[in-house]
Parts: structure tokens; C-alpha cells; sequence
């Protein structure tokens, strides 16, 4: 009972002392608030109001039923413009794509003659390049299928093809994004909170004074851990309900509390991290550039922003000792797909071994950093009571 009370003081300490910091506060609202919102609408892998242009030369029935058939909110409204203004405004950037139709355009597809439509595209614009081409060659492809039927008999194909997708009907980015969001903002901020709170306290000089109180590495670091995750845990709460369900519509499919359980546990793990490094850093320069090396990593290789199966094989391997790896597994399957704690009790298995091994790793470099300073004190008070020769 001795060591519960000295942990829930040593972490109400780490709470006031959280609350005194305006800098790591306003990082924690900002990275669960606005930097999600950011990432989820400002990286948008759709087509949306692309700008599109129609050189005419046909004026046929064919050609504008073609010219009708984009539409908002993936096109704007279709512009016509003559042949020899394309290379001056698609050089100005006015518009992303220009279809140009030739003359006697019916008249060769009711010929079968196998006309040629000019598709000008605007690449530096390269998300919207590559994904509007596609649905240009969909949209005409489908409008002149949809003509032929009207005027002569087209062979169908003996197999149709029927996609739906799952999870993510309309594949909007923001579904994946904004989540994603919050999963990197936890491994980012859990290590940052931990470490600065360590080495902080070394810095202002009252790591010495805890060190030589009568409590353990184990109690200190334990404050530590349930302080910061405490913190994390409330900000990733308060971001998946308010600014993720309510502000961006991002439907949630599984159960809250069990993604609530999932990123405690995990933090366990990542504040535990936090520790390690403060343990080896001396100064909060030295832990930037240790959190550089390792979050940056765990975040872009974890398969939050790229899957894991387009990875080389022994980078798979690699990332499976990560605890990130399974955090992210965790919680798409939670909040994506709607899984229960029968399908991923073993990612939770995997993160707490996975933290409880570098917990014990932080832990024994405090006992070591500890019992170095007592023999030097020792060694310093001998020094000193020894009678000069």
C-alpha cells in the first residue's frame, strides 16, 4: 500500500507539473485537434472539383452527352474552349484536363471505325492526374456503351463484374487519414511527454532529490508512465468522439472502450519508450534527436500510412517486434471493421510483452544510473574524510 500511495503522489506531481507547461499543452491540443483535421482534408487522395475543359469539333448528340457526363463533386462545371487555346491554358494551370473531340466523332463509333479522343492532362497536379484519367476514360467508355445500346444491338460481356467495397463504401481518404492521425499523434506525444518529464526533472536538479528519497526506479517510473498516459488517453477519447464522429463524420464501426483498452495498453509501451530514451539522453536537444530516430521510424513503417504487405520482407520481420505495428492492427480492426476482443487478443498480448521488455530495459538503467551516483557520492565523502598526507 506504502508503493500505491507513492505512485499516485509521484503521478499527481507529474499532472500539476503537465499542467504548469503551456508548451506541451497547447502540442497535446493541437496534435489531437487540429493536426488531425489538417491531415484528414489536406491530404485527400480523391477527385474533387477538378477543372476540365471540351473542345467540341463533333456536335453531335454523342459529344454532348459526353460533356454532360462529369459531374460535381468530382469535376467542375465542363468548360468549352476552341483547339488552339488548350497549350495556352493548360500552360497557365487554368485546367487540370481537356478533352478534345474530332469531327465525324458519331459517325465513326456508329462505324465502327475506331475514333481517337485527345485526353490533355494537367500532371503536376499528380493525385488528381492520375486518378481523374482513370475516371475519364471510365465516364466515356460508359456514355458511348450507353449510345451504341440505343442504336444497334452490342454484344454483352458473358461475365459482369460487381465491386462493393467494404468498410469505406465511397473510399474517402479522410476515413483512413484521420484516424491514422491520432494513432501517429499517440506514439509521437506519449514518447515526448515521458521523456521531457524525465529529463526535465534532471535539468531543474530534483531527479537528484527523488533519487535519494525512499522510493524506487520502479515507483518513479511508474508515475511517470500513468501520469502521461493518463493525459494521452483523455486526448485521444476526446478526439476520436469529437473531432473525428461529430466534426469529420467519420463513422466508427467497433466498440470505444475496447480501442480505449487497447491505446492504454499501448502507451504502456510507448511511455515506456519515452523513458528508455530519457535514461539515455542528458539535455531535451539530445531527446529530440533520439525521438527522431525511433518515432519517426515506428510511425511510417507501423502500416499507418503505407501497408505492411507492400513492404520488403525483411522489413515486415523487422517491424513485428514493434509494438506500433500491432497498435495499428488493433485499431483497424476495432474502429474499421468492427472486431471484437476474440479477434485481437493477440496484438494486445504482443504489446504488453513487447512494453513490459522495455520498461524492465528503462527500469535497469535507472538502477544502474542510481547506483552509480551512490558510489560516486561515497567515493566523494571518503575523499573528503580522508586526513590529508
Amino acid at each position: 500500500m506504502r508503493g500505491l500511495s507513492t505512485i499516485f503522489w509521484l503521478s499527481a506531481k507529474e499532472l500539476a507539473s503537465f499542467s504548469r507547461d503551456w508548451v506541451l499543452l497547447g502540442l497535446v491540443v493541437y496534435s489531437f485537434s487540429l493536426a488531425v483535421i489538417a491531415q484528414a482534408q489536406s491530404s485527400s487522395q480523391e477527385l474533387r472539383n477538378a477543372s476540365i475543359a471540351i473542345v467540341d469539333e463533333d456536335r453531335s448528340e454523342l459529344s454532348r452527352r459526353i460533356a454532360r457526363a462529369f459531374l460535381p463533386p468530382y469535376f467542375k462545371p465542363v468548360q468549352e474552349i476552341e483547339e488552339r487555346d488548350i497549350d495556352r491554358l493548360m500552360n497557365t494551370g487554368k485546367y487540370t484536363f481537356v478533352i478534345d473531340l474530332p469531327p465525324h466523332l458519331e459517325r465513326d463509333v456508329l462505324g465502327k471505325r475506331g475514333p481517337a479522343l485527345l485526353v490533355a492532362v494537367d500532371a503536376t497536379a499528380m493525385v488528381q492526374a492520375g486518378i481523374g484519367a482513370g475516371y475519364i476514360q471510365e465516364i466515356v467508355t460508359r456514355e458511348i456503351d450507353d449510345f451504341l445500346a440505343r442504336h444497334q444491338i452490342v454484344a454483352t460481356t458473358p461475365v459482369t463484374l460487381s465491386v462493393r467495397i467494404a468498410f469505406n463504401p465511397n473510399a474517402m481518404t479522410a476515413w483512413f487519414t484521420s484516424v491514422m492521425g491520432i494513432i501517429n499523434s499517440v506514439t509521437m506525444l506519449a514518447i515526448i511527454l515521458a521523456g521531457a518529464a524525465v529529463v526535465r526533472e534532471r535539468e531543474h536538479g530534483t531527479m537528484d532529490h527523488l533519487l535519494v528519497m525512499p522510493v524506487s526506479p520502479f515507483e518513479i517510473a511508474m508515475s511517470k508512465i500513468l501520469a502521461n498516459s493518463l493525459v494521452v488517453t483523455v486526448a485521444v477519447g476526446l478526439s476520436l468522439y469529437f473531432v473525428v464522429e461529430k466534426l469529420l463524420a467519420v463513422p466508427v464501426a467497433g466498440s470505444f472502450t475496447l480501442f480505449m483498452c487497447g491505446t492504454a495498453l499501448y502507451l504502456f509501451f510507448s511511455t515506456a519508450i519515452g523513458i528508455f530514451l530519457a535514461t539515455i539522453a542528458r539535455t531535451m536537444p539530445q531527446l529530440g534527436l533520439l525521438f527522431l530516430l525511433v518515432a519517426v521510424p515506428l510511425n511510417l513503417l507501423s502500416g499507418s500510412n503505407t501497408p505492411l504487405e507492400s513492404m520488403p520482407a525483411f522489413l515486415r520481420a523487422i517491424m513485428q517486434a514493434s509494438p506500433s505495428t500491432h497498435y495499428v492492427s488493433i485499431a483497424q480492426a476495432i474502429l474499421y471493421r468492427g472486431a471484437g476482443f476474440e479477434t485481437v487478443w493477440p496484438q494486445f498480448l504482443e504489446v504488453a510483452v513487447i512494453g513490459g521488455i522495455f520498461l524492465g530495459l528503462g527500469l535497469l538503467r535507472s538502477r544502474l544510473r542510481r547506483n552509480h551516483r551512490r558510489r560516486s557520492g561515497r567515493t566523494v565523502r571518503a575523499a573528503i574524510r580522508a586526513p590529508a598526507p
